[in-house]
């Protein structure tokens, strides 16, 4: 028999197809919308539009190399992650946490559990991720958790609604990294 986890242990597992609308609905409160103002790390004022879709979110759960890994409390879902393994890295994505429960150390248990997958079971050496580069509160929240601006960055996919519609012009992504090893 499995033993349960203790109240308020968060469990993690893959994602499954039954979890897309729920992961969806996580997403997007978490980042965009006046849902995501009850969390300190809204786009909301960067972003209008959607963040993902359930099309989105089942292309990184099919995906050769790539994990959504969902964080369960008492078999609620709290919060998830995208890893995509990438050879030497692996890739962190799709980082979300229910909003009125950000700032209560959820985040760094999810953070901390892809870190030690990505070194112990793919045995990549860095993690990357790319932030927007005007999220400066979230840059620094992952640069507290070891993770360095590069100076990387790459353009927002103006034009392209998938991906959110701009509020402002200068939108860029930053690539932080961090090693594992």
């Amino acid at each position: 028999m499995d033993a349960r986890p203790a109240a308020g242990e968060l469990t993690f597992r893959d994602a499954t197809h039954a979890d897309i609308d729920p992961l969806v609905a996580l997403i997007e409160s978490s980042y965009r919308g006046d849902a995501s103002r009850s969390g300190w790390t809204t786009e909301a004022d960067l972003l209008d539009g959607q963040r993902t879709d359930p099309d989105g979110v089942r292309d990184v759960i099919d995906a050769a190399g790539s994990r959504l890994v969902v964080a369960l409390r008492e078999d609620e879902l709290v919060a998830c992650c995208q890893l995509e393994n990438r050879g030497d890295a692996a890739y962190f994505g799709m980082f979300s946490v229910r909003p009125g429960l950000q700032g209560g150390g959820l985040g760094k248990a999810v953070l901390a559990e892809a870190e030690r997958f990505a070194g112990e079971e793919w045995r990549v050496r860095e993690m990357h991720m790319t932030v927007i580069a005007q999220r400066e509160d979230l840059i620094a929240w992952y640069e507290r958790r070891g993770y360095r601006r590069t100076g990387k960055f790459t353009p927002f996919p103006y034009g392209d609604e998938r991906f959110g519609v701009p509020l402002r012009p200068d939108l860029k992504f930053e690539l932080l990294v961090k090693p594992l090893a």
